[in-house]
């Protein structure tokens, strides 16, 4: 199977993954306007994907559309069995590669004994990269971990360099950081040196390096991403809002916006609410308040935001949306 890592322009954009935002519906909204170099789904957990009760629930956090090409899947855990079968279940429904989050630091996902809480078990979370290469079968694996835990571990990521990894995506902070302090670019260039060393080791080989934290746009991701000797640069929270931020051309006009944002309500509603038949995901999966979050920051520099966020708060389906954001054209 074709590793699609190689075949990116360097340096390259991703978009990551985040719980509750980039859903199939939010990536198909950025796919239509202006889409990443690499696309990744929300994190879903490999112990409920490998059980039928729990897949059932849990696929439409793996669907896509074409449009999202190379999409990865994204999953947790610390099961190495369950993690070799959602694996290959992420092959079958179609994934260019599967991404296994060694980083996230909720502690419900820790107490699992997964995300972050593998940093301090390297011996597991070698055993859970070894599951999900085997269970691919050809398929890319990833993973998006952080700098260490308690204090910067270079040692635990020599080691994720040392796996057969296509890529590393390394959020520049440790599990005890949190968001609480900016992100340690200062050591990206360590990184990038300590990449270049393993690969001195593996010849003919070198794990695709991404960094990410605090990424203000493309422009400042290409610029990093010079000057650290970096594959690629994910970006986060600067897509909240603004679809057209893998563009670089910055948001178009109001109207152009607001026809957005109607777009986006009126596929999410149809998505998780619509009634759906028997057997189909995802109906009844969220609720329409959890757009709310999206429309303070898509209405972020209109003249009249506070009126608009105002209103578009207390909205509870597309067309309430819409009848709000057409008297505003």
């Amino acid at each position: 199977m074709p590793n699609f890592w190689d075949k990116l322009p360097k340096p390259f954009f991703a978009l990551a993954p985040m719980a509750d935002v980039t859903d199939c519906v939010f990536r198909r909204v950025i796919a239509e306007v202006a889409p990443p170099d690499v696309f990744f789904t929300e994190f879903t957990s490999a112990d409920g994907l490998a059980h039928d009760r729990g897949r059932d629930k849990l696929l439409i956090n793996l669907k896509y559309s074409e449009l999202e090409r190379p999409i990865v899947a994204q999953i947790f855990g610390s099961r190495p069995e369950n993690i070799k079968k959602v694996s290959l279940l992420c092959k079958n429904l179609g994934f260019d590669g599967v991404d296994i989050n060694m980083g996230c630091p909720d502690k419900k996902v820790e107490k699992q004994g997964a995300g972050a809480a593998l940093i301090k078990n390297p011996t597991l979370a070698r055993e859970v990269i070894d599951a999900a290469i085997d269970g691919g079968s050809g398929l890319p694996v990833s993973v998006k971990t952080r700098l260490g835990h308690n204090e910067v571990d270079f040692a635990w990521l020599e080691m994720l360099m040392k796996t057969n990894i296509a890529a590393l995506t390394v959020h520049l902070r440790t599990r005890k950081d949190m968001s609480k302090v900016p992100a340690h670019w200062h050591l990206a260039s360590q990184l990038s040196d300590l990449r270049n060393r393993v690969s001195t080791w593996k010849p003919g080989f070198q794990v695709k390096l991404l960094a990410n934290g605090d990424v203000e746009d493309v422009s400042d991701a290409r610029e990093k991403a010079e000057k650290y000797d970096l594959d690629g640069v994910m970006l986060g929270r600067a897509i909240f809002g603004n679809p057209w931020l893998f563009s670089q051309k910055g948001k178009p006009h109001w109207p152009q916006v607001f026809r957005v944002m109607i777009h986006h309500s009126n596929l999410f509603e149809k998505e998780f609410l619509a009634p759906r038949s028997l057997g189909e995901v995802g109906a009844g999966k969220k609720s329409f308040a959890l757009m709310r979050k999206f429309f303070g920051a898509y209405v972020s520099g209109h003249p009249q935001a506070t009126e608009l966020r105002t209103k578009l708060m207390t909205c509870e389906s597309a067309n309430e949306v819409e009848n709000i954001l057409i008297k505003f054209f």
